[in-house]
Formats: C-alpha cells, structure tokens, sequence
C-alpha cells in the first residue's frame, strides 16, 4: 500500500475538491496546511519546485506528485488501490496542470 499526502492552503477550492475525490475514491490520505508549517512549504516549493495548491504526493516519490486538481490521477490512484498492488507509479499526462 502507499502513503498519499496532500499538501493544501486555506480556503482553496482545487484543495477541497481533490480531497472530496480522493473521499469518494476511498483513498486513505493525510492533509497538511502548507500555510502553517513552514518545513513542509519548503518541501513544496523548494524541493518540488511548485507555486500553488494542492501538492499531491505518493509514498514521498520525488517522481510521483503533482499540483492541482487532477482526476486523471486520483482515477489511477483509485484503480491502483482497487487492485492492491504495490506499484504507485502513475502514467504522466501530457496536458499536465502543474506549475
């Protein structure tokens, strides 16, 4: 099984629609308040290179996150957890949302 942050700012619309997805998907995740905690702002901007919210990242894979609200990879995450299988990497897509 993987671990799957999502790394969010107050009041952001993107943030709680891709929590209220990966609900619904039945997909275990941890939220943190980049806003609040200053190791993880870090993390996300300076590390991962992004500017906005939300920052999804699975098992801490420098090559498996991504920001914004993305139903194409929440749908894989959710075919991944239907299938118990160990492997979280997820096909890149090409359009892509990030910053």
């Amino acid at each position: 099984m993987y671990t799957l942050t999502v790394y969010t700012t107050p009041s952001c619309i993107r943030c709680t629609m891709t929590c209220q997805r990966l609900d619904k998907a039945g997909i275990t995740y941890r939220t943190v308040d980049v806003t609040t905690d200053p190791v993880a702002r870090s993390y996300v901007t300076d590390e991962l290179g992004y500017t906005e919210a939300p920052v999804v990242v699975v098992d801490q894979d420098e090559d498996n996150h991504w920001s914004g609200f993305r139903l194409d990879r929440i749908t894989a995450l959710a075919k991944i957890n239907a299938t118990n299988t160990t492997d979280t990497t997820i096909p890149a897509n090409g359009g892509g949302h990030d910053v």
